[in-house]
């Protein structure tokens, strides 16, 4: 788990050029593109659905990683993988079947995996760790990009991964908000493999040194 990988938020582009956004990520050494998902309920925000997903997907090589902010994610799952996700989160804050949908996505093939808010005790997601492969903390509280993390959130990522290391499992521990090249070092060493940046991405002069920049450090 020393590899670090840089999933730039599709939250954060300008989505009158979403397709040159993709290949800005794909350009700049990030492997995976992180698909925030927002429902207006769970969180206050509108995003995109599954066409968004499935056009991009005809053009891209990357990891799609899609983050369902959604209450009752159990009806949206099914959409997202056929849309081309490689992977899916959803929160346990609004799931009462969390082993039952993991289990789902990940009989199809897919990466499954949990998130907490910054409200939420992080003891709370030890139950499903054996049963995901992504274990997502939010550092800040989700629905708009552009917010500066919750420094004390960085503190579950490092209850996860001693937990990690006790049980022997080999979930990905994931981190998003306020991920820049300032908070990213305290990121990773709390024990995060997938660092979620957005506007700090997108608003970059030169993603690709940003990213080689993170990259070397971790």
């Amino acid at each position: 788990m020393n590899n670090v990988i840089i999933a730039p938020s599709l939250l954060s582009a300008d989505f009158a050029r979403v397709g040159d956004a993709l290949l800005l990520v794909e350009s700049s050494g990030a492997s995976w593109i992180h698909l925030d998902v927002m429902d207006g309920r769970f969180v206050p925000n509108l995003t995109f659905g599954p066409k968004m997903v499935a056009d991009l997907k005809k053009r891209s090589g990357l990891f799609f990683d899609a983050h369902l902010m959604t209450v009752e994610p159990e009806t949206l799952v099914d959409s997202f993988i056929q849309a081309g996700a490689d992977s899916v989160t959803f929160h346990l804050e609004a799931c009462i079947h969390a082993h039952r949908l993991a289990e789902r996505i990940r009989s199809t093939g897919r990466k499954a995996g949990i998130s907490i808010v910054p409200s939420t005790p992080v003891a709370l997601a030890f139950e499903m760790l054996p049963y995901v492969d992504i274990v997502l903390v939010m550092t800040v509280n989700p629905g708009f990009g552009g917010q500066k993390m919750i420094p004390g959130c960085l503190d579950k990522l490092n209850a996860l991964r001693i937990e990690r290391q006790r049980r022997g499992l080999d979930f990905l521990l994931e981190v998003d908000g306020g991920i820049n090249a300032d908070t990213a070092p305290a990121a990773i060493a709390a024990g995060a493999d997938v660092l979620v940046m957005g506007s700090s991405f997108f608003e970059s002069a030169d993603p690709a040194g940003l990213v080689a920049g993170i990259l070397k450090r971790g």
